[in-house]
Order: C-alpha cells, then sequence, then structure tokens
C-alpha cells in the first residue's frame, strides 16, 4: 500500500511538473490576423506594370479608385492594343489565405481579344515586376481566373492558367497553359463574387468561389514558354514556393474590394508572445519573446 501511494504522490508530482512547464497561449493565440491590402483611397502598396511601359507607370490611370473600390478601368482608351497590364502588391507571401470580392462591369474595350471578354485574375506567386522585361505581357505565376457570363453558355469563374509554369494535378504533371474544366459556377456582369484562394508553399493550392473548391493543384514549378520571361533567371523545374500578388488587367473593366491576405508563416514556438495556432509554416526569426 506504501509503495502504491507513493507511486501515486510520484506521478501527481510529474503531472504538476508537466503543466508549470507548458506555456500559458495568449488570449489571442487563435485570433486570425488579417491583413488588408486596399485601404479603399488610393493604391498605397500597390504597383502597376503594363506592358510598353517601365514599372510603376500608370497610362490613362489603368489602375484606379472609383468609389471605394479599386478598378481596371479602360475608359481613357481609345483601343486596347495589347496593353496587358498587372497591379502587384508590395509583399511577396509563401504560406497564405488570400480573400476578395470582384465584379465585371462596363463594355470591354475596342481591340481586346475575344477571350478577355469578362476575364480578370489574381496571380499568384508572380516573379518580382523589377524583373519582367519592358513587353512581357504577364508574369511568371499561377493564375486564378474570374470570368463573367457572356451570351447564354455557361462560363464557370475560378480557372487555373498558368503563364510560365506547370502544375501537378492528381499527381500528374500538366504543361496545358489554362485549364477550364471547373466546377465553379457562371455568374452575371455587374454580381460581386467572392474568392478564396489558400496557398501552401508549393505544395498545395485550392480555389474556392463562393465557399466552393473549384480546383485544387499541387508543386507548382516554372516551365514552358513565356514570351519575355529571362530564362537564366528562372530554370525550368525549379519549385514556386512564393512569390508577390498581382491583379489582372486584360481589356475589360473589373472592380475589387475586400482584398485581405491572412498570412499562414510566422512564429510556430508556443513560448513565443507572438505564436499562432493558424500558423503552417514556422519562421524563427520572427519570433518575440519576453
Amino acid at each position: 500500500m506504501k509503495n502504491l501511494k507513493n507511486a501515486f504522490l510520484g506521478i501527481c508530482c510529474i503531472v504538476l511538473f508537466l503543466v508549470s512547464c507548458t506555456p500559458k497561449l495568449g488570449p489571442n493565440t487563435n485570433k486570425e490576423e488579417w491583413i488588408s491590402l486596399f485601404n479603399g483611397k488610393n493604391l498605397e502598396g500597390w504597383t502597376p506594370k503594363i506592358k510598353g511601359y517601365t514599372l510603376g507607370e500608370n497610362p490613362m490611370e489603368t489602375f484606379r479608385v472609383t468609389d471605394n473600390n479599386l478598378r481596371v478601368s479602360y475608359a481613357a482608351y481609345d483601343s486596347f492594343e495589347s496593353k496587358f497590364g498587372h497591379l502587384f502588391y508590395k509583399t511577396k507571401f509563401s504560406y497564405y489565405r488570400l480573400k476578395a470580392q470582384y465584379r465585371m462591369v462596363g463594355e470591354q474595350v475596342k481591340g481586346g481579344p475575344g477571350w478577355a471578354f469578362a476575364n480578370n485574375g489574381f496571380m499568384l506567386h508572380c516573379q518580382d515586376p523589377k524583373t519582367m522585361s519592358v513587353e512581357q505581357d504577364f508574369p511568371m505565376s499561377m493564375e486564378f481566373q474570374l470570368l463573367a457570363a457572356k451570351d447564354e453558355g455557361e462560363r464557370p469563374t475560378g480557372n487555373l492558367c498558368t503563364p510560365g509554369c506547370h502544375v501537378h494535378i492528381d499527381g500528374k504533371l500538366v504543361e496545358d497553359h489554362c485549364l477550364p474544366d471547373t466546377k465553379g459556377a457562371t455568374y452575371p456582369i455587374d454580381k460581386w463574387v467572392n474568392i478564396e484562394a489558400v496557398v501552401l508553399g508549393d505544395s498545395i493550392v485550392h480555389q474556392i468561389v463562393e465557399g466552393d473548391t473549384v480546383v485544387t493543384f499541387t508543386k507548382p514549378v516554372i516551365g514552358g514558354f513565356l514570351e519575355g520571361l529571362d530564362k537564366t533567371q528562372f530554370k525550368d523545374g525549379t519549385p514556386m514556393t512564393e512569390g508577390y500578388i498581382a491583379i489582372q488587367g486584360e481589356s475589360h473593366d473589373t472592380e475589387f474590394r475586400n482584398i485581405e491576405v491572412l498570412d499562414l508563416c510566422g512564429c510556430t514556438d508556443k513560448k513565443a508572445q507572438n505564436y499562432k495556432s493558424y500558423y503552417m509554416k514556422n519562421d524563427p526569426s520572427a519570433c518575440v519573446y519576453e
């Protein structure tokens, strides 16, 4: 009986020791800290790159703010003339969630290609815009394609296009430039649509429309031909682990709002003041201790 009592006391001491050593988590450990990428007033934090122009030029106010919405506008254009544009956010991300609302508005500008009618996109894991050539149409990236209805047929949004890269689907390398067969729905012009991307480095990406996952792919790598891409800097087969977020401009006016990112990369040490339970990739350099 004495031995049993001593064993019980020993177990209690161990439990108390473990409890005392377990870090006490802060009250905001599970609170998601979303970062707003657009302030509704101006293009602070964003830089345009339009074909034929140097980085930072915004001819004819292609990218502007209208009624508190970020707008891709062709109101001042006489003709499109293949001036494909992209608006880059200032920060690179690796593991993250991106969410936003978009809608197509107005008419397509004269000279816009037929496939670009009511067509825009969020470009994910973009190359640094400083590495784009002046005449480059698109950045190397994974495009979360955004569409609206045309005529009477189905035109599901949320497709994947891959300028300058390839992805894997169901374990197989896919080299097609665009994968239009998604589970997405067709939405009319002028309707706001909720989209979200879950991007986990070079492992897996989910593209979500109105709460439904319409495309999932894995292992994005650099590959394929892209006009103007410097292949001495971007070698085929290199995993795409991080990059910039960009909004596209392809000849049809589009509006965006509520653009937010949840960074999933951060300090995963529970002893740190800034530990978050939802972080999926550890960044020891980000840890803050008392």
